[in-house]
């Protein structure tokens, strides 16, 4: 009997385990050049996250990010403030796409979130809505 409780224990734990990782898991978009030299990345936002939230991009090479929200009520942005790699943006999301342009110019990881907060409660970045763009050579 205690054999079968160590068991379960162990099933019950793995599962938490397997849980938390597909959790933590990022989705990854790598931006390749179209043939007129843009790098297109189409980013959704929605109940609290960006998809893709971790974002490869070329250095020196103009990026074309393609930006809504899911339908809903509850009002999301999208902030990326790195002036020192040439990007600095403060835009709305809705459900109609909007293009914003930029030219990524120096390498490194940036971080991009919904800045949004209502009232006391937690801001829509601590929720989860944040990611990364990665900026290689």
């Amino acid at each position: 009997m205690r054999y079968k409780r160590v068991f379960i224990l162990s099933l019950l734990l793995s599962c938490v385990c397997l849980i938390h990782n597909a959790q933590a898991q990022k989705n990854i978009y790598k931006a390749t050049v179209d043939s007129d030299g843009v790098q297109r990345v189409k980013i959704i936002g929605g109940d609290y996250f960006f998809n893709p939230d971790y974002i490869i991009v070329q250095v020196n090479k103009p990026v074309e990010l393609t930006i809504m929200k899911e339908s809903g009520v509850v009002p999301h942005n999208i902030v990326i403030k790195a002036p020192e790699a040439g990007i600095d943006i403060n835009e709305s999301l809705s459900t109609t796409p909007k293009t914003v342009r930029f030219t990524p110019t120096k390498t490194g990881k940036y971080h991009f979130e919904c800045d949004k907060q209502l009232l006391f409660f937690k801001s829509h970045k601590e929720r989860g809505m944040e990611g990364i763009i990665e900026i290689t050579d």
